[in-house]
């Protein structure tokens, strides 16, 4: 979370057409201006070598995978490799623009000291945005045809997430006020809730069918409009968990992790082919989520040199609510949320305005000890610290992402145990 600081201009100082001035040298940067640091590649290695080990185990080895679909997943792979490396090429030089436009923000969780100084660059999801946008166009070459049943939803879910970027650079620009921001992600669904032609049918519990006397109930444009409303939790819950170098990108990453093991598995145990297109269509969304993020990820990750800003939680909330949707496991994505849920549920009497809410509702920051420590403000962050005692930022980040974890773990144990019998 940074407090944005924008340059203003004064009409008059403005020369006249007739009048001539002497152009300033470009003057090298100041320690307060510095370039962005080098990208964190060897936590990134790490972190890759962690998931796609056992993901390409299961994908290969563990599942007998449709050769075709194992192909498109593949190629969906190695393009998401090179969407990575063109990110990691391009946050320094987008870097350079946005402070030139005084997009910038100071770190408040080291404000006093010399950190606090520097000048970060803002809004680099926008990068992410783009390059995500490209590569999932390219990838419709090597996999879609024309009369492809899947070609019309996959269009219009990237037209959501672009619309979303698009929204999400806006209110970076302009800071548009939080009863706007609720309203965004509903815009930038529109084309995915219209595009939508799949079913409008849940699946009624296996213990409520006595009391509901059905088993598949048809919701109609009900369902539509749960789509819309998840579209807009998954979006703003993203931004509001935020505050802490990597918080936003690290949780990212967790759950399109979660949701590629997910998808894997649910294709391999299935022997219903449109059953695993389904899946196989989340895939090639949250591969290049994923690979995109961990790039911004290296920047972003504590010392933190690069802000995301909300284009980037929107884009991830959005790129995760269509995953959801059109891989049609839903329930399974809110249970993934279940630290955003919580976060939610923990700020809702500050969204309400039931109890007053500051700007940046963030841990106060001793300069002398560089520890955090808890307000009453309600958010996860602040509970944490609440509980756990004082901590480091860094430290603070790991126990936040590892909760995220767990609850993704606890998911997939619960899916486990309920097989069968919740369905």
């Amino acid at each position: 979370m940074a407090a944005r600081k924008r340059a203003s201009t004064n009409s008059s100082t403005q020369t006249k057409p007739s009048e001539t001035a002497a152009q300033p040298k470009p003057q090298a940067p100041t320690s307060a201006e510095a370039p962005i640091s080098a990208p964190k590649s060897g936590l990134i290695l790490k972190l890759t070598l962690f998931f796609s080990v056992p993901y390409f185990y299961l994908i290969l080895y563990h599942y007998k995978i449709d050769q075709e679909l194992r192909k498109s997943i593949l190629i969906n792979a190695v393009l998401s490799l090179a969407a990575f490396f063109v990110t990691l090429k391009m946050i320094p030089v987008a870097s350079r623009y946005v402070l030139r436009r005084n997009l910038f923000g100071y770190d408040i969780n080291k404000k006093g000291t010399p950190q606090g100084t520097l000048k970060v660059p803002e809004s680099l999801g926008i990068v992410v945005g783009i390059v995500f946008l490209v590569f999932s166009i390219l990838f419709q070459y090597f996999n879609f045809t024309a009369d492809s049943n899947w070609l019309v939803e996959y269009n219009a879910a990237l037209a959501s997430i672009c619309f979303m970027v698009l929204l999400g650079f806006v209110d970076d620009v302009l800071d548009v006020p939080w009863r706007v921001k609720l309203v965004l992600p509903s815009i930038a669904a529109l084309p995915l809730l219209m595009a939508y032609a799949g079913h409008t049918t849940i699946i009624i519990p296996k213990p409520l069918v006595p009391y509901v006397g059905l088993e598949v109930w048809d919701l109609g444009w009900m369902y539509k409009l749960y789509m819309g409303l998840l579209a807009v939790f998954c979006t703003n819950s993203i931004n509001i968990h935020a505050g802490l170098n990597g918080l936003e990108v690290g949780q990212t990453v967790v759950i399109a992790s979660a949701i590629l093991i997910h998808n894997v598995m649910q294709i391999g145990a299935s022997a219903d082919f449109e059953y695993k297109k389904a899946h196989a269509f989340s895939i090639y969304l949250a591969q290049p989520l994923l690979a995109t993020s961990l790039a911004l990820f290296s920047y972003n990750w504590y010392p933190s040199s690069a802000f995301v800003g909300d284009t980037y939680t929107y884009f991830a909330g959005m790129t995760m609510a269509v995953v959801g949707i059109l891989g049609h496991f839903s329930e399974t994505l809110l249970i993934f949320f279940i630290p955003q849920v919580l976060n939610f549920l923990l700020s809702l009497p500050q969204l309400a305005g039931i109890i007053p809410c500051p700007r940046h509702r963030l841990p106060r920051f001793d300069p002398e000890t560089g520890l955090l420590t808890g307000t009453n403000d309600g958010t996860l962050v602040n509970l944490f610290l609440r509980r756990f005692g004082r901590l480091t930022e860094k430290t603070l980040c790991v126990y936040l992402l590892v909760f995220q974890a767990l609850a993704c773990c606890f998911c997939f144990v619960l899916r486990y145990f309920l097989a069968g019998w919740y369905k």
